[in-house]
């Protein structure tokens, strides 16, 4: 059975979530994916304002860690930056807003599961932002940006570039001289709504996550992991 996606939601619901008002027609642009557009006869798509808030997500998160850490080096700050605004980060701000139930797709990403892709994910939150920008100006944007990214701000000051747990828990296990990670995945339900659970082992740590893909499963499970192995003394 070919994956029919997310009950379509009303897209008014989403300004809720995120906060801002947005024109109904500058919404629907800012959520219609080009494979849509393509079908519907080459309407225009969501890139330019994708474009746009891009560069206004890039100046909001330099910024704020330009003066959260006046004492880091821009080396530093150029990798926490990365960690921030990059596509998997961002895929995770748009699962915790449900945005793939919300995006306008074409069949055939529809097919592919595309409204659970992280590349359309973090795309759409960019046209988002852009359309905000365009709507309301830098300070209301500035507001957005930060609801959305803050607690990914503060977690990319411990992780560095690409905030990737299963990076992470390699490296602080082989700190402790525990070895490497072992995983196992499980999945259950249909192939359009499948669910999968990840645990991990790194020495005396297990970390248990849960998703709608292996891959996310287990850097929910790395990420458990993570903070619990922190806890543990270098050399205890």
């Amino acid at each position: 059975m070919p994956a029919t996606g997310p009950a379509r939601s009303e897209p008014t619901a989403l300004l809720e979530k995120l906060g801002v008002h947005l024109d109904p027609e500058l919404l629907v642009l800012a959520l219609t994916h080009r494979s849509f557009a393509h079908e519907a006869g080459g309407i225009p798509t969501n890139e330019r304002l994708e474009f746009l808030g891009d560069t206004v997500l890039g100046l909001v998160v330099t910024e704020a860690l330009y003066r959260r850490h006046p004492d880091k080096p821009e080396g530093e700050l150029a990798k926490m930056r990365a960690a921030t605004v990059s596509q998997r980060s961002l895929a995770a701000v748009a699962r915790r807003l449900e945005l793939g139930s919300y995006v306008l797709l074409g069949k055939g990403e529809m097919r592919t599961r595309g409204f659970d892709k992280d590349s359309i994910l973090s795309d759409t939150v960019e046209a988002l932002l852009g359309a905000t920008y365009l709507s309301h100006g830098l300070e209301v944007s500035r507001e957005l940006v930060h609801r959305l990214v803050d607690e990914t701000l503060d977690q990319a000051a411990d992780l560095g570039a690409g905030l990737d747990w299963k990076t992470s828990l390699q490296e602080a296990a082989a700190l402790r001289g525990f070895g490497a990670p072992v995983y196992s995945v499980t999945g259950e339900g249909p192939e359009h709504a499948r669910r999968f659970e990840a645990h991990v082992t790194a020495g005396p740590v297990i970390g248990i996550g849960q998703g709608t893909a292996k891959k996310h499963a287990e850097q929910a499970a790395a990420e458990q992991a993570y903070r619990a192995i922190a806890e543990i003394p270098v050399g205890a």
